[in-house]
């Protein structure tokens, strides 16, 4: 395997650099629910041409942007946060980040503008691998995985260079990588 670090919740995928599927091409995900019933995660660098105010109506002023979280349920919007000191709701997944919460108090602070862009993020669908996928996909090297980073990241607004960002910040051993073509076939 690429690495040895194993997925929990909290960890942070990122897709080895050929990735051609084009849901996971050069993405960040974070894992919002690693257990021995599969694993549920969420793109962070794919942003969609949706605010929230776009499929929220009460939320008319909200132009927070909205993700593609992932292939499944492209029906379903989902939210992480750091503002569980204002919604009092939502699951602890690691470093003061919360994976959902009571949205009728979300949308309440959003609409009282008692919420920043750079506390939440709206996703649109999640990745989802059943029991034993994930782990497949690690031994094929088609992902790196790390427990080490700054939450902050999680909620920037420099999305486009997440990847390369994450994939520096593992340090030496992996940081070339970000110089690979994104064919293999252009290099």
């Amino acid at each position: 395997m690429l690495n040895e670090v194993q997925p929990k919740t909290a960890s942070v995928l990122i897709s080895e650099p050929f990735m051609l599927d084009p849901n996971f091409k050069r993405s960040v995900v974070l894992l919002a629910e690693h257990n021995e019933e599969g694993t549920i995660g969420y793109v962070l660098n794919q942003k969609s041409d949706f605010v929230l105010s776009d499929v929220i109506p009460e939320c008319a002023d909200a132009s927070f942007p909205i993700y593609i979280g992932g292939p499944v349920g492209n029906d379903s919007l989902h939210f992480l946060h750091r503002c569980y000191d204002r919604m009092n709701s939502g699951t602890e997944i690691g470093k003061g980040i919360y994976w959902g919460g009571d949205f009728e108090t979300l949308k309440l602070l959003i609409n009282n503008k008692q919420v920043e862009e750079n506390e939440i993020r709206f996703f649109v669908g999640y990745s989802g691998w059943d029991i034993g996928q994930l782990a497949g996909e690690l031994v094929q090297n088609s992902w790196l995985v790390t427990n080490q980073y700054n939450p902050d990241f999680i909620f920037t607004e420099e999305e486009e260079n997440l990847w390369k960002d994450i994939v520096i910040g593992l340090g030496p051993k992996y940081a070339h990588i970000v110089n690979f073509p994104e064919n293999p076939m252009w290099n």
